[in-house]
């Protein structure tokens, strides 16, 4: 194999794939990048077994091949480059050489017959979405995706599609997160549910570019990705994905609005007092045209008011400041509205113009 290409390109590539190679593994060819010159195109792919990203580089290539390198010690040769032309060749005994200017390294490398290779999904069943609507959704909604693996299916999001209208979702048991958008011409109903950890990763590929888009393709057991210059393969995560709607309740008992920026720097400030929000939560009085907010530890104290506008009752209720603290970061009006039912059950925050997010947060059993 020989090929020549940009150092920005090759580095741009690598980075991309980087992101599904395994820090562990009982496969040793899986800590590799596999460079695949086999067809018309020069191709970096990585595979976790769970997640295999493919990634387009712009190259001539002089002679097709392949071959397997070891990922940390490629990714860092590439990093260390002057920004010139690279020129990388293989050898029947599978060393490779890596040209750029007066640098020059041989490294030895696998075949890469061995590696294994992403697996081949039919482009039938698919949606297509902006990739900078795509990029908010998970970030205003991927905070809230459970961290142990007890249930393994909550440690994904639920991508819901049905008729043209698209939604992610993230339960961890303490709170409900959920971002609705708008499809055109959809004919699709999926349910699945995709890792935490292929959002993520997804995320940091995604264009902020309102001209970008991404394509998703779903077969029973895996989604794909289609974006920019790379390809995005994920297993799915099986199981049952918990019944979210049926917690969400439109009757309320109070019901307030809020400036979304002043609430988040008033929970910020009495969280400092507050070490461990489970245990120490920051309590809430909800009156005729305040919420006081209060944290009370061995730390200290702390008091905070802001102004509202109520319907309904007072109220008294405890959150751990975290779950509040997330929700808030991730949204972007300036006015929020959050209904109550009583100290013991969740609260709902809402958007005040439009139906774009919801978000459910459990309360903290108080003594009284």
């Amino acid at each position: 194999m020989k090929i020549i290409c940009q150092k920005a390109d090759l580095l741009n590539g690598v980075n991309t794939v980087l992101k599904a190679v395994p820090t562990r593994t009982t496969l040793p060819i899986l800590e590799c990048i596999l460079l695949d010159a086999t067809t018309e195109s020069f191709k970096l792919i990585s595979n976790d077994l769970e997640l295999g990203i493919e990634s387009t580089v712009n190259a001539e290539i002089i002679k097709k091949g392949q071959i397997a390198l070891d990922a940390k010690m490629f990714s860092e040769i590439v990093k260390k480059l002057p920004s010139s032309n690279v020129e990388i060749s293989v050898d029947e005994n599978f060393k490779t050489t890596i040209i750029c200017e007066k640098s020059k390294f041989n490294i030895s490398g696998q075949s890469g017959e061995e590696f294994l290779k992403l697996p081949k999904i039919e482009k039938d069943n698919y949606i297509k979405l902006s990739q900078p609507c795509f990029k908010e959704m998970i970030h205003q909604t991927i905070f809230s995706i459970a961290i142990e693996e007890v249930r393994p299916v909550l440690t994904g999001e639920l991508i819901e599609i049905n008729d043209n209208h698209f939604n992610i979702v993230s339960v961890d048991g303490h709170r409900v997160s959920i971002r609705y958008s708008k499809l055109e011409n959809n004919t699709n109903n999926i349910n699945v549910v995709v890792p935490g950890k292929t959002l993520n990763e997804i995320s940091k590929i995604l264009s902020s570019e309102e001209d970008k888009e991404v394509y998703i393709y779903f077969t029973d057991k895996h989604i794909l990705f289609e974006l920019n210059e790379s390809i995005v393969v994920s297993r799915l995560l099986e199981g049952e994905f918990p019944k979210y709607e049926q917690i969400f309740s439109k009757d309320y008992e109070t019901k307030v609005t809020i400036n979304r920026k002043e609430f988040f720097n008033s929970i910020e400030r009495a969280a400092l007092i507050s070490k461990d929000g489970k245990k120490t939560p920051i309590k809430i009085n909800i009156t005729d045209t305040n919420l006081i907010i209060t944290s009370n530890t061995d730390l200290g104290t702390s008091y905070e008011e802001v102004n509202i506008i109520k319907e309904g009752k007072s109220l008294d209720i405890a959150f751990n400041p975290r779950f509040l603290i997330e929700a808030l970061r991730v949204i972007e009006d300036e006015e929020i509205s959050i209904q109550f039912t009583n100290p013991l059950s969740p609260c709902i925050i809402n958007q005040i113009d439009g139906n774009d997010y919801k978000y459910l947060i459990l309360p903290i059993r108080i003594s009284s």
